[in-house]
């Protein structure tokens, strides 16, 4: 997902490491939070594979700072990594369609329709797995396993009315 949140800040504006880095917890945070250790080999990667450039620049203060910015290439992957198929994890699920949701705006109707779908359907399937194992009168479970698997029914159920919200948009 971080290849998907760099592709996403660079679309309107060239930015530093560092500035990127800023711009993934402004928009970001909220869901994931990378380190620079983490950022720095996904610049590398992006770059390597044509997603991204860079450009040396000296500041007026003699210092070199090194811009990123994205690419056509790079501007078709961030579609591509938009529209890859959810992640199946339900812990992943829910930090993943936050990221992809927030991003939402970089695609067209048809395929902003595309990644609602799969999130609504992974949604649902993780609710009901989720219900499937709280109603089982054979799985002895505590209160506060109980409790944490109402509150995931709960959190997919907010995922399915949030979609059906932006679809509406």
């Amino acid at each position: 997902m971080i290849e998907l949140m760099v592709l996403y800040i660079l679309v309107n504006h060239d930015f530093t490491m560092y500035a990127i880095h800023k711009r993934i917890q402004e928009f970001f945070l909220a869901y994931t939070n990378p380190s620079f250790g983490a950022l720095k080999p996904a610049l590398v990667r992006l770059e390597k594979q044509g997603f991204i450039t860079s450009s040396k620049i000296m500041s007026d203060g003699g210092k070199l700072s090194v811009f990123y910015a994205i690419t056509k290439d790079g501007l078709k992957e961030l579609k591509r990594l938009l529209l890859n198929p959810i992640s199946k994890n339900p812990l992943q699920f829910i930090s993943d369609a936050n990221i992809k949701l927030s991003c939402i705006s970089f695609l067209d109707e048809e395929d902003r329709i595309e990644v609602f779908t799969d999130i609504k359907t992974n949604a649902l399937l993780h609710k009901i797995n989720a219900e499937k194992i709280l109603n089982d009168e054979y799985t002895p479970l505590t209160t506060f396993q109980k409790i944490v698997l109402d509150n995931s029914i709960c959190t997919y159920k907010n995922f399915v009315s949030m979609i059906e919200g932006l679809e509406k948009e």
